[in-house]
């Protein structure tokens, strides 16, 4: 079944302009995964099937020229870019009330925020978001998963108007289906999975509970066998967060298998942090990496 866009503050469905609406430039529709916001029209779009974007996620600091954020995350896959102009006499939002509009929809879809900035020019954006001048006003980066893959999103209003810039990447697979991880684990002792969280805590998503499942019929199928849950996290944010994140995670799922019926005598949680990295933390694919849960035989 194909999933709703995100919506805004109201639906808008328009296969031509009726009076007082312009009409979309030609060849822009809007993405997919947004509606738009009241009153306005796609006044330029552009995408592509391939292109790094980079969006801002971390706190300004000073940079060489002017106010940077301290992270940003690339994003590398298919592209589009579009335009919003309020059609002529139509009210006016602030420039915030568009940036809420997005952020709430965004959490209301399952996403997150994970970044925001305030007021007008604190700040710049990398060139490669080729939005206005590169001068942050009211910008916020949201980041969700539909179908397998991970969408990267920043929205920046201007005078009523906005620019909306989407990214898509396919997002960590799982290679061990619930048939195999008995095996890996009499082969190899320890097998990684890749089990999605709330970002920085230890909720388990939706996306991966099929996962814990795969885990459950796994452990029932084989009653004397006794696992560790094992938790890491990539090197982001501080070491001892992190070590406090991944013992909350290792636990979580630990308690997500004995809600289900695993006798915890059969069960362990320890966490790592960050002291056991698998891949590079220089990159985004090397700290998803690194972002795992580990089952390990006893």
């Amino acid at each position: 079944m194909r999933r709703p866009a995100l919506a805004l503050a109201a639906l808008i469905f328009t296969a031509a302009a009726g009076p007082g609406e312009a009409a979309d430039a030609d060849g822009c529709k809007d993405h997919p995964l947004f509606n738009r916001m009241p009153n306005t029209y796609i006044a330029d779009c552009e995408k592509s099937q391939f292109d790094l974007k980079r969006f801002p996620t971390g706190p300004l600091v000073e940079g060489k020229d002017s106010m940077v954020a301290t992270k940003n995350e690339d994003v590398e896959g298919p592209y589009q870019y579009l335009r919003y102009y309020l059609n002529e006499g139509a009210p006016k939002p602030s420039d915030l009330q568009i940036m809420r509009n997005f952020e709430n929809a965004a959490k209301a879809g399952g996403g997150t925020v994970v970044g925001e900035y305030l007021d007008w020019c604190k700040g710049m954006l990398d060139q490669s978001l080729k939005i206005g001048n590169n001068c942050m006003n009211y910008g916020a980066t949201l980041k969700f998963v539909r179908n397998g893959r991970e969408f990267w999103a920043y929205v920046q209003p201007s005078d009523g108007q906005y620019e909306l810039v989407v990214s898509e990447r396919e997002a960590m697979k799982q290679d061990i289906v619930a048939n195999e991880l008995l095996d890996k684990l009499n082969k190899d002792g320890f097998v990684a999975l890749y089990i999605n969280f709330d970002t920085g805590k230890a909720v388990i998503k939706d996306d991966s509970k099929g996962l814990v499942d795969q885990i459950v019929a796994m452990m029932k199928a084989s009653p004397e066998l006794k696992i560790e849950v094992d938790g890491h996290t990539d090197n982001a944010g501080n070491e001892k967060s992190n070590q406090d994140l991944s013992e909350a995670r290792a636990k979580s799922v630990m308690a997500a298998l004995t809600e289900k019926g695993i006798d915890a005598k059969r069960l362990t949680a320890k966490g790592f942090g960050q002291s056991q990295p698998v891949a590079d933390n220089r990159s985004e694919d090397g700290r998803a990496k690194n972002r795992r849960v580990e089952l390990v035989k006893k």
